[in-house]
């Protein structure tokens, strides 16, 4: 199933929740309208609504506020790319110049403040204290992930757990909090909420995992961003770290020496390394164990299109090339 007809189970949601988008981003303030709505239109995936979405209806919700806490879902996620680009000093994001490119760092910073204040706007009208804990909680350690992963940086003995502990809390956790205040909102008996939670986390992990595969083998077309951004960066991802444990002595100097300085100096020969030394194809095995994992946790859902959708998603989360 494609990521299209994956959407196409929830069209009239995802179309409700592109028009709250919309209703929500207006600012009276110009300037937070022209940046909110340059990065939110800037052509994402939009998985994490779609997973709220999708999540809801599998637990048999038939209202609507689901719309507005998928629209909520956006919104940190957005705010997290608008401050994501200004840290890693990033100029191309889905294959088009960054806000910070684009509008300047401080102007970056504060709309993305902006879209923060918003969400948890939205979040008070869903007047459920369950999801203002789950969603707070998220984003405090979405923040700690952040920091985590500045520690990281240009640090050649960054270990795997150390790793994986960032993109748990950077990137699962959204994925995680999206499923869970879905079935929250359903009123799933606790056991549901707990599954769900589970798949996020898991399919989040994967989503990652894959990510940072991509940086050393998609094409630069597809990916919508510089090719070697996270080596340029000193970010010591899965396919480094395995790579430098499992080299010669050359290699291993050599990423060391990427990681320590950051600079695309050697990115052709780094490339090559981390694909020969097998680091593409473990990220890729931890990656779909991932996946396996996020599937496993949807067997206590009543059977459902929504429920494959779900699987689906999963599945699309390690097969993408972008």
């Amino acid at each position: 199933m494609t990521l299209e007809q994956i959407r196409g189970l929830v069209t009239a949601d995802f179309e409700a929740v592109d028009r709250v988008v919309k209703q929500r981003l207006h600012s009276k303030v110009a300037l937070v309208d022209q940046v909110a709505t340059y990065i939110i239109y800037a052509g994402g995936k939009r998985l994490r609504p779609l997973l709220v979405l999708l999540a809801a209806r599998a637990c048999g919700h038939s209202g609507e506020r689901h719309i507005d806490a998928a629209a909520v879902i956006e919104f940190i996620h957005t705010a997290t790319l608008l401050h994501d680009d200004v840290v890693d000093e990033s100029s191309l994001r889905r294959g088009r110049d960054t806000a910070n490119e684009v509008f300047g760092n401080a102007t970056s910073v504060l709309v993305g403040d902006f879209l923060y204040s918003r969400a948890f706007q939205m979040m008070v009208t869903l007047d459920r204290m369950r999801i203002m804990q789950i969603l707070a909680d998220a984003t405090n350690a979405i923040a700690e992930g952040e920091v985590l992963q500045l520690m990281n940086a240009r640090d050649p003995n960054t270990t795997e757990a150390r790793y994986i502990d960032v993109i748990r809390r950077k990137t699962a956790r959204l994925f995680e909090a999206g499923a869970q205040i879905a079935a929250v909102l359903s009123d799933a008996p606790p056991a549901m909420e707990e599954s769900l939670a589970l798949y996020g986390r898991h399919i989040g992990t994967a989503f990652q995992l894959v990510d940072d595969a991509l940086d050393y083998q998609a094409d630069e077309a597809s990916l919508g961003k510089h090719l070697g951004d996270d080596l340029a960066e000193g970010k010591p991802t899965l396919p480094l770290i395995f790579a430098m444990q499992h080299g010669n002595e050359t290699q291993r100097t050599m990423i060391r020496h990427a990681i320590e300085n950051g600079g695309l100096d050697h990115l052709d020969e780094i490339t090559r390394a981390v694909a020969s030394l097998g680091g593409l194809a473990y990220t890729a095995r931890l990656a779909q164990s991932e996946a396996d994992q996020a599937l496993a946790a949807l067997a206590p859902l009543p059977e459902s299109a929504f429920k494959e959708g779900l699987s689906e998603l999963a599945k699309f989360a390690v097969a993408r090339k972008n």
